[in-house]
């Protein structure tokens, strides 16, 4: 049995697991061979604490102890005696006069020592003969004095050991002190930098960084901005970007320029972008278009390469339009009418007035002035899908289309006009009547697309046309979508007409067979200038420079950048040089269709299928219940007049029967039988009109719903 016990003796150093999980050496002061444990004991506190283990934990953590196989006991060897408690506690005292360090819970890598040089067996008396092995001798009191003393020597190597580690530890403290030393020399040099950057760089200037790397990247730059000295280039689609300069109210705010024109035809936006880690960076964006104007040029400038060659187009028969487009506040009234000087605008610097002076000019060359042509010129805005004409008292005009599939304004006025100065007088009361509105961008933003055109006649026929439209600014849906109704109805209607004008010059760059102008009033009305091979185009995208408009500049651009790059060569035949007839023939047969159905509505659809990018499924739905409110509302209004107007023939007819019956031997059944026609004609025409109008309420309620199901992340600015 004793072997059981392998190499465990009395005195013996073994691991023991406590019950907090602690692991620790103890001193072996008793084998129990009755229950197969043995009792250890240890110093802690100052104390002696000891315990009973069984041999499987003891092996578990010693297996150096084991034993290396099981031999059972031969009944003929007599136990080893048991060892004595008062025994066990001499051990202990002994062992706390030999080690007087005492140390509660020993560390593993003190422990790790010991455990390697264990204390030396006691010599096994040679085995006789007979007896398959022999348990060892119980170890005498000399014995054990003498392995105490073994493992106190083992006990101090520890301690050497340490004492050189702590002499390498200083070592490692001195390269961290050198360390140290080397960051705090760089910090106070990096210190030292910024504080002379800031003695160059204003900063009280909230991003001061960010204007010094915008100035550091303007550096490298090779300069070579547009002159006059430049060639104008021929283009049936031109499409050129202004920059404005900063306004007080971002020179108050202290707002960076973050707009860069280096050549006639690029512009660079640098966007101030933020890592994960918080540093700031620039992410510089690069856009290429026929022309850039940066925020030094003059109106005279930009009207010479953009609208100045369309001047001629008309004179040839053609049809030429200018629109600038852009967000709020960028400058496109500015572009379009003239400079202003407080609330007072000079019309004679605007592109209207530099359009028709150059127009009276052309009349007096030989070759035009024997056509013996007339000037007229209209003046009219779109808001909110409606038609104002700005030279009648704001008077509301209808957008009809003929049999002739020409779209006529009804009631518009034409004005003749003979010299510049009767159009600057025009532009004037126009510009007087304008809708306006407040924005988050613009303080007093059109909320209107303004147009003002000036039409050649011969004769009484239209000769040629020059559309000059000032557009309403491109604000996000999101910008709107949570105002009322008025406000809302009219953001959507901004937004949809932008979007219409981008596919129809998409259209009139590709010569495709079909333009979906009836998607809105604005193209509707311009169909004649997206038709025809002599036809030509020009926008100008006015951007604004500051941080703060960053984010609506780039929208504006990357929609600029869109309907330039989609154009091709107008010379160009669709399919490699053959038209495509069986297309051409399907699509005047779908217009058929359209024209007896809905064409306003299958062109919108058509329209946001071709851009299902820009409009999600529920921009789309708006859009709808927005086009079939504005169609029902027209309706209304009109079968409301026709009622007004016959109330005003059943009065007198109802007047007549009155003056019948104050003679004296009047009809009583002729009265009562065309009083009884009159009220049942009132009845039913009251009644139609009383459905139309529940129609249209209804109609009001789903446009109500469809707005509040538009996510405010999906429409972009168009």
């Amino acid at each position: 049995m004793a072997s059981a016990f392998g190499k465990i003796v009395v005195g013996t150093y073994v691991e023991i697991k406590r019950s907090d999980g602690r692991i620790h050496q103890a001193m072996v002061t008793s084998l129990n061979e009755d229950n197969e444990s043995v009792t250890v004991e240890w110093i802690e506190n100052g104390d002696t604490k000891g315990k009973e283990i069984d041999l499987e934990s003891i092996f578990a953590l010693n297996p150096d102890v084991a034993p290396d196989e099981e031999i059972a006991p031969s009944p003929e060897t007599p136990p080893p005696p048991t060892p004595v408690c008062v025994k066990g506690s001499k051990i202990a005292k002994n062992r706390r006069t030999i080690a007087p360090v005492k140390n509660d819970t020993p560390s593993r890598d003190n422990r790790a020592i010991p455990t390697r040089a264990r204390p030396p067996q006691p010599q096994q008396p040679e085995p006789a003969p007979p007896p398959p092995a022999q348990q060892p001798a119980q170890p005498t009191q000399a014995q054990t004095q003498q392995q105490l003393q073994n493992e106190s020597s083992h006990q101090l190597i520890p301690r050497k050991e340490f004492g050189q580690l702590s002499r390498r530890k200083s070592n490692c403290v001195k390269e961290v002190e050198k360390l140290q030393e080397k960051r705090e020399r760089r910090r106070l040099q990096q210190q030292e930098l910024r504080e002379k950057r800031a003695q160059e760089v204003d900063t009280t200037i909230p991003n001061y960084e960010i204007m010094y790397m915008i100035r550091d990247f303007r550096a490298s730059l090779d300069y070579r901005p547009l002159t006059t000295a430049d060639l104008i280039e021929e283009h049936r689609i031109c499409v050129c970007v202004r920059k404005r300069p900063l306004n007080k109210k971002e020179l108050t705010m202290k707002d960076l320029d973050v707009i860069t024109i280096p050549s006639k035809d690029v512009v660079m936006v640098h966007e101030p972008k933020q890592k994960v880690d918080l540093t700031r960076y620039l992410e510089n964006q690069t856009f290429r278009f026929d022309y850039a104007f940066d925020d030094s040029t003059t109106n005279e400038m930009v009207y010479r390469f953009t609208a100045r060659p369309l001047v001629e187009t008309i004179f040839e028969r053609g049809m030429a339009t200018c629109f600038a487009y852009g967000q709020t506040g960028s400058g496109k009234t500015h572009t379009m009418g003239g400079d202003f000087s407080g609330k007072n605008q000079d019309c004679s610097k605007g592109i209207y007035a530099l359009a028709a002076r150059d127009v009276f000019l052309m009349l007096k060359k030989p070759n035009y002035k024997k056509l013996d042509l007339q000037v007229y010129a209209t003046f009219f805005e779109i808001y909110s899908g409606k038609v104002f004409d700005l030279l009648n008292r704001k008077a509301k005009l209808r957008v009809l289309e003929d049999g002739k599939q020409q779209v006529q304004v009804v009631g518009l006025q034409e004005k003749e006009v003979k010299c510049t100065e009767d159009v600057l007088k025009l532009i004037e009361v126009g510009n007087s009547c304008r809708t306006s509105g407040q924005t988050s961008a613009n303080a007093h933003s059109s909320r209107s697309h303004a147009v003002f055109q000036i039409i050649l006649r011969r004769k009484g026929k239209m000769h040629g046309k020059f559309s000059l439209i000032d557009l309403a600014g491109n604000e996000r849906g999101a910008d709107t979508s949570s105002a009322d109704r008025q406000t809302r109805l009219e953001g959507a209607e901004i937004n949809k007409s932008l979007l219409a004008l981008k596919e129809c010059i998409r259209a009139l760059g590709r010569n495709k067979p079909h333009t979906p102008f009836r998607a809105s009033k604005l193209t509707q009305v311009l169909r004649d200038s997206f038709i025809g091979e002599n036809s030509r185009t020009c926008m100008i995208a006015t951007i604004s420079p500051g941080m703060t408009s960053c984010e609506n500049t780039l929208n504006t651009l990357r929609y600029a950048n869109r309907v330039k790059e989609l154009t091709v060569d107008p010379n160009q035949v669709i399919e490699g040089g053959r038209p495509n007839i069986h297309t051409v023939n399907q699509l005047d047969l779908l217009d058929e269709d359209w024209l007896s159905i809905s064409p306003q509505r299958d062109d919108l659809k058509l329209l946001c299928e071709q851009n299902e990018e820009e409009v999600s499924p529920q921009l789309f739905t708006f859009h709808e219940a927005v086009s079939q409110l504005v169609e029902m509302e027209e309706q209304v209004l009109e079968d409301h007049r026709a009622v007004f107007q016959e109330s005003i023939r059943w009065l007198e007819d109802e007047k007549v029967l009155l003056e019948m019956t104050e003679e004296v031997d009047y009809d009583v059944e002729s009265y009562a039988t065309q009083l009884e026609q009159i009220l049942d004609q009132k009845i039913e025409i009251l009644t139609e009109l009383r459905d139309k109008v529940k129609s249209f309420r209804s109609a009001l309620q789903e446009e109500e719903q469809a707005s509040k199901q538009i996510n405010p992340k999906r429409p972009r600015a168009l």
